[in-house]
């Protein structure tokens, strides 16, 4: 027992310090391979190479974790095949790891090529080659590729029908989900929700939604978003509450950023400032994605001091947090804190993008620095190496024409590098009616009906400015022309939320359940209002008949409607956030000016244009909008 003993003591202190040397350099390559690893995911590579070179004796884990930090990083091809050649022995994960790098840098042909050298082939390699093909478009080469797999998996069959999804083919993407061996499947389940929501087919989306018996945080996400992204925010809310309430999952940042845009959509601040709550409960649901997706809810609106005291409490904050606070400024009327938040944007060291131009243009716009602006948009690519897009040059124009300065944005249009955006005429068409200029109402209906003559504003917006210079006959041939065209005409309406629930209202509106008090409290406004010196301008009534007729109109524009709701339900003094899908008349701006001195309420209008902040019978808009 005692030689025994000592024998093994003896065999173990003489192999003590190689094992342990051996167990720590494993150690330390694990290690390492854990990091290197850690920093591919994150899309470190300078941190990735780092790790790797401090290894002595890669291993093959080693080699593939950095070939796989280039392969998630876009324009890294040239130093992952650097890198593969210098591999002593790469087995599959190493080719399949490149060939993901081919198709992430869009080199079909070099991931082909890889493809068919390979020896050796794994479900991986055959998945990633489908997928990669049908991403980029080729869906006919991918289903050739699939058909011809020797095993088809899970990710094949998923790879397959997202493909057909992504070019629109949901047929095809049916027929494959339907010979899927297990069509319960939650991600194959899941893009076909996203497809049917895609092609607007809603109801084909919520029939494999409600048979669905398992659920994830991105089958809920592509049932909320479909909603939202299809007009129907209220519907997406409500299957937001359901998730919630269900407790299922917990929603994800992309489904907390689905439903504050549909909070957005439907000026649902009360449903916003719920999610916002909810949110601060679990602070590891919230990154930066999301804080950006609150603080456009919160301008978006209406609630300007929300957002700008979320976008100080802000630990980071991207280019896209910064131009949504400035884009919220401009929106608001407030161009002096939009440039000023330009300035710190530039102070923190972030250069600005193309949007950060479209905010800052927008500013301008809507407190009338022509000069400023212009300035703006001479100094994007000179100074920040920003190329002015087509978005950019309707910005100019919309600058000109709300300045007045019509024959400049004309001529600037003729300047415009490329064809003009119908945007950029429905910018002069508007500014025409405003200035009651024909010659450039027709030149710009004409040239807005010839690139979308099925959209009726070109139509409602010359019949406008011919209804203003009582022309009727005109109206009624704008009429005619419309009608030959088969162009609808967007109905006009306005929201406002009470309660958490949102109210919806039209010009002449009959069928809300509180009208009669509505009208009763309008007439006390009509009275109090002329009787303040308010007189109805009737060039908006845009129909040809008798004066007190046309009063009667105006007087039950839906705006109007919506306010005198929201002063019967909510008390004195708090502010009244009223929502329009159309500019707002000038009658109505003007009305409301008087409405906002007589109920000592600030009421803030937001239309399809800019917000307006009506305050002791003043505007922020300065009457320029």
């Amino acid at each position: 027992m005692h030689l025994a003993s000592g024998f093994y003591t003896i065999y173990f202190s003489h192999r003590s310090p190689t094992f342990s040397s051996a167990a720590a350099s494993f150690a330390s390559v694990l290690f390492c391979n854990r990091e290197i690893a850690f920093h591919a995911r994150t899309g470190d590579v300078v941190s990735a190479q780092r790790v790797f070179n401090s290894i002595p004796s890669p291993t093959i884990v080693s080699w593939n974790s950095l070939l796989a930090a280039f392969s998630k990083s876009p324009g890294k091809l040239k130093d992952a095949l650097n890198l593969f050649d210098r591999i002593p022995k790469p087995d599959v994960i190493s080719f399949n790891t490149l060939l993901s790098c081919h198709l992430i840098n869009s080199d079909l042909l070099g991931a082909r090529h890889l493809f068919d050298s390979m020896l050796v082939k794994d479900a991986i390699s055959w998945n990633t080659m489908v997928s990669g093909l049908a991403c980029h478009g080729l869906i006919n080469e991918a289903r050739e590729l699939f058909l011809s797999m020797p095993e088809k998996n899970y990710v094949s069959w998923n790879a397959i029908v997202s493909g057909f999804i992504q070019v629109g083919d949901l047929h095809s993407a049916w027929e494959y989900f339907s010979q899927a061996p297990d069509k319960n499947d939650i991600v194959l389940l899941t893009a076909m929700i996203a497809g049917f929501m895609s092609a607007g087919m809603i109801e084909r989306a919520w029939e494999i939604f409600d048979t669905m018996h398992v659920r994830n945080s991105v089958s809920w996400n592509a049932m909320i978003a479909g909603l939202v992204e299809n007009g129907q925010a209220e519907e997406g809310l409500k299957l937001f509450r359901i998730m919630i309430s269900a407790e299922e999952v917990q929603p994800n940042p992309s489904t907390l950023s689905s439903s504050l845009l549909a909070c957005s959509n439907s000026s649902a601040l009360e449903s916003g400032r719920q999610i916002h709550q909810w949110v601060s409960k679990f602070p590891m649901s919230i990154n930066r994605s999301v804080g950006t997706s609150l603080l456009s809810m919160y301008c978006k609106c209406g609630d300007l001091e929300s957002a700008c005291k979320l976008f100080d409490e802000m630990p980071v904050k991207d280019v896209i947090s910064w131009n949504a606070m400035i884009s919220g400024y401009a929106q608001h009327g407030h161009g002096d804190r939009a440039i000023n938040l330009f300035g710190r944007m530039k102070d923190v060291g972030l250069n600005p993008n193309r949007v950060t131009f479209v905010t800052l243009l927008s500013a301008c716009i809507h407190a009338g620095f022509v000069d400023l602006g212009m300035r703006y948009f001479e100094s994007m690519e000179e100074d920040y190496g920003v190329k002015p897009c087509a978005e950019h040059y309707s910005c100019v124009v919309d600058l000109l024409c709300r300045a007045g300065l019509l024959k400049k944005a004309v001529d600037f249009i003729h300047s415009v590098p490329f064809k003009p955006q119908p945007s950029t005429f429905g910018t002069l068409l508007n500014a025409s009616r405003i200035y009651k200029n024909k010659m450039f109402a027709e030149f710009a209906a004409r040239k807005l009906v010839e690139l979308e003559p099925r959209n009726a504003g070109a139509y409602v917006q010359l019949a406008n400015v011919y209804a203003s210079l009582n022309r009727w006959d005109e109206v009624a041939r704008v009429r005619k022309w419309m009608k030959e065209n088969l162009a609808v005409k967007t109905p006009g309406y306005s929201w406002i939320e009470v309660g958490g629930a949102v109210h919806e209202f039209r010009s002449g509106d009959r069928l809300h359940p509180y009208l009669e008090l509505i009208h009763k409290k309008l007439n006390e406004l009509w009275k109090r209002m002329k009787e303040a010196g308010y007189v109805p301008d009737l060039e908006y009534a845009l129909h040809n008949v008798g004066d007190e007729q046309k009063e009667m109109m105006l007087m039950k524009h839906g705006e109007k409607l919506a306010i005198a709701f929201a002063l019967i339900s909510t008390s004195p003094g708090t502010p009244v956030r009223v929502f329009k899908n159309l500019r707002v008349c000038g009658d109505c701006h003007h009305a409301i000016k008087y409405i906002s001195i007589i109920e000592r309420r600030e009421i803030i209008l937001r239309d399809n244009a800019r917000f307006h902040h009506f305050t002791n019978g003043k505007c922020t808009c300065g009457d320029y909008w």
